[in-house]
């Protein structure tokens, strides 16, 4: 089920209603208390539901995933997570509604990468959250720019979590670039995930990731970080990439009851509480206790 991000619920519901087994796009709602009302449904049916966060099938998160998995790195007592992308996903996605208010960074698209991060870390929930906000290019969007916070983890780890979405439409990455680090008592994991590895500069101009339809950049984008689009790479008329490996994925799931790395529902109404916490203490300036009264996270 994919629609635009304000209306998720309705079709949902009506799934959930019908007994159907459901892949969704994220996030469930773009309000925390809907979210919790299609949570709620969808246990209360017993309906299997996952959503989706591609980069749960990659490669590379993958191996990761089973390092620190099997114990590899002890415990975690610090983290690092930094994602930059072009201006174009903010732009595309705003300009489909005038419900705005919800549609920041962190929410939007600033939620895969705290996805990845705390799928990695599984088991450390956070107890608290403070965090910034500019705004200085995305305003009169009604979006803002950037938002920078650190978590307290349940065990006393901290972790910085960053997110801008307002790079230039010239910048090459198509979609995300992402950073992680994550020390533990026993080792270190350091992922780079920025696709500068392969590098593409034409003097023909580069599309790919996401254009408003209609939208004139100003300035041609000449070079372009291959791979950098999450859903996959065409090839041939076809898609390759995680998003096929997701789809795959969860064909196996329904078909062969395979057990996959899909994110639940439980998973993606966390992530939404989460992204809204941090903008929630943006706002106010102070830190937030977590867990958040979900009326405090609407305003």
């Amino acid at each position: 089920m994919a629609t635009a991000e304000n209306h998720h619920v309705g079709p949902a519901l009506a799934a959930v209603e019908r007994g159907h087994r459901l892949f969704i796009e994220k996030p469930l709602a773009t309000d925390a208390r809907e979210s919790l009302r299609v949570l709620t449904a969808i246990q209360d049916a017993g309906v299997d539901a996952v959503v989706g966060y591609t980069q749960r099938f990659r490669r590379r998160f993958l191996a990761v995933k089973e390092k620190i998995r099997t114990g590899q790195i002890g415990e975690v007592t610090a983290a690092v997570t930094r994602a930059f992308m072009n201006r174009m996903v903010p732009l595309a996605t705003l300009r489909r509604t005038t419900e705005r208010r919800h549609l920041t960074p962190m929410v939007v698209s600033g939620t895969h990468s705290l996805d990845m991060s705390l799928w990695l870390m599984e088991g450390l929930e956070p107890v608290a959250v403070y965090a910034a906000s500019s705004d200085k290019v995305l305003a009169e969007h009604g979006t803002c720019d950037a938002t920078c916070g650190v978590f307290t983890l349940e065990n006393g780890a901290v972790w910085s979590m960053n997110i801008s979405w307002a790079l230039p439409v010239v910048w090459p990455g198509a979609v995300y670039g992402l950073e992680i680090g994550i020390v533990g008592t026993r080792g270190a994991i350091d992922i780079e995930d920025t696709h500068r590895d392969l590098v593409l500069a034409s003097e023909l101009p580069q599309g790919g990731g996401y254009r408003p339809e209609g939208f004139e950049p100003g300035a041609a984008r000449h070079v372009d970080f291959l791979t950098s689009y999450p859903p996959g790479d065409l090839y041939d008329g076809q898609l390759w990439g995680p998003m096929r490996e997701e789809t795959t994925a969860w064909l196996a799931r329904l078909h062969a009851g395979l057990k996959t790395p899909h994110a639940t529902a439980a998973d993606s109404h966390r992530n939404l509480v989460l992204t809204m916490a941090m903008d929630l203490s943006a706002r106010r300036g102070e830190v937030v206790k977590l867990p958040v009264e979900l009326d405090e996270l609407a305003g």
